[in-house]
């Protein structure tokens, strides 16, 4: 209990529904961009339909106007020929890269106000940091795109039993959190402004965020998909909308995981503190 009221106390006192929304206004204006990066390089290794049918399966789970405006924008990217990916990657893709590190910006600019630090990187350092941790998203995006999308492919080809397709299918779902909780967990300890705590391959903050996510996604898709009315009332843009509002929840399951763990390490900190004074 009194972690629950830390953290309802900390999220009062940072205000972290502004923050998470400020996150995911940077975050619309940056997905498009990374997207473009992770399909001109995916580009590279594999055929316009694939990709077309690998976008479709992944964005499977968000609600149908998001996950449309995200499929109709890449599998356009997805159809321009290899040659002409082959030279969009090198004219390109240090633009969209840069373009899409803005949401890797916001997010740590939302760590810091939860962290309580004032941002004392340099201009170099701070496009360096955000840079790499955008490269490194782009990674377990790829990674994460496979899991979904191609790992079932390589299954119905083995041709394996029930048994084993079923612990196959089973381990594919443990990768995916894997992977989830490894990205936050670099979020967390390199996106602060601040001297990089001890590495946790998993904490509280992590899970909180992974389980907030993946609740409140399926939650949100199926409000949408069956009770919501955002197209009378947004009309063309309701793709836009609904995208926007997935994107405040992801980021606020993200700070919401951070809160966590600065409350958990504060207090701590202070049971360690009252004990080395005793």
């Amino acid at each position: 209990m009194r972690l629950v009221g830390g953290v309802r106390a900390e999220i009062k006192a940072k205000n972290l529904p502004l923050v998470a929304a400020g996150v995911a206004f940077y975050g619309l204006l940056a997905i498009f961009p990374a997207l473009i990066a992770v399909v001109t390089l995916y580009g590279l290794v594999a055929d316009p339909e694939t990709i077309s049918a690998q976008i479709s399966d992944a964005t499977a789970a968000l609600p149908t106007e998001a996950s449309d405006l995200l499929t109709s924008q890449l599998a356009a990217v997805a159809a321009v020929g290899a040659d002409r990916l082959s030279f969009g990657l090198v004219i390109s893709l240090a633009a969209t890269v840069w373009a899409s590190a803005g949401g890797v910006r916001a997010i740590a600019t939302g760590l810091n106000l939860i962290d309580g630090v004032e941002a004392a990187r340099g201009l170099v350092k701070r496009a360096g940091v955000s840079l790499a941790l955008t490269l490194g998203a782009m990674v377990e995006v790829v990674v994460m795109l496979t899991l979904v999308a191609g790992f079932p492919v390589v299954v119905d080809r083995l041709g394996l039993d029930p048994v084993a397709a079923a612990l196959a299918q089973g381990l594919r779902w443990v990768l995916l959190v894997v992977a989830l909780g490894v990205g936050l967990a670099v979020l967390y300890r390199w996106a602060p402004d601040r001297p990089p705590p001890r590495w946790r391959w998993l904490s509280w903050g992590t899970v909180s965020a992974i389980v907030l996510w993946a609740l409140g996604s399926v939650g949100f898709a199926v409000y949408v998909d069956n009770f919501g009315s955002y197209n009378s009332t947004y009309g063309s843009i309701a793709a836009v909308i609904v995208l926007m509002l997935w994107l405040f929840l992801s980021a606020f399951a993200v700070l919401f995981g951070a809160v966590v763990d600065a409350v958990r390490d504060r207090d701590k900190d202070v049971t360690e503190a009252t004990r080395t004074a005793r």
